[in-house]
């Protein structure tokens, strides 16, 4: 079995599955065996929102037709959330194929509506990808914070060098060697 794949950062990609029985979870959690994520599992549309507010997630598997609250109200709210709305829904439904309800998922904000018995192949890619994709916006995000850091440090760099150059030219003609010593010296730290 694969492990799951942990981002540059050292977090985990997860996927979460949102079903209302336990058994499709079972099965969803069993078909992504093998592939390098997590899956956490909630029987409730209530619980997946109380869970994406303390982690985070490669992509959601959403039932769509669920108790108190659906699958649709579920992606809405999911949607609705500015830390949340990037994360790809994929709705999947044991209802016949009915293009009302695709329509509604995808206007949910789904990327893909699936009808149960799911293509294993077809549902294992798309998760695949989507694991991917987080990986490697964590891996960009991850560069970017080092690139910005590095930035300051040569902003930083660069101020101590200007000051040292002026504490040796001196604006009343004094040239105060120490202070420039003492400048550069400090920004070896950075």
């Amino acid at each position: 079995m694969t492990s799951p794949r942990l981002g540059s950062t050292g977090r985990t990609a997860k996927a979460l599955l949102v079903d209302d029985r336990k058994e499709n979870l079972t099965a969803l959690a069993a078909l992504l065996q093998g592939i390098p994520v997590e899956p956490v599992s909630v029987t409730s549309g209530e619980a997946a929102l109380k869970k994406l507010l303390v982690d985070d997630f490669a992509v959601i598997m959403l039932d769509a037709q669920m108790p108190e609250m659906d699958g649709f109200e579920t992606a809405s709210h999911i949607k609705a959330r500015e830390r949340t709305r990037h994360i790809p829904i994929i709705f999947l439904t044991a209802a016949d194929r009915d293009a009302q309800l695709a329509l509604r998922g995808y206007a949910a904000g789904a990327v893909d509506y699936l009808t149960k018995p799911v293509d294993p192949f077809a549902l294992r890619a798309k998760v695949e990808l989507f694991v991917d994709l987080w990986t490697k916006t964590n891996e960009l995000t991850r560069k970017q914070a080092i690139v910005a850091e590095q930035e300051q440090r040569q902003q930083a760099l660069a101020e101590a060098v200007d000051a040292a150059l002026e504490a040796l030219h001196g604006s009343d003609g004094v040239r105060d060697v120490g202070r420039a010593i003492e400048v550069l010296s400090r920004a070896q730290q950075f």
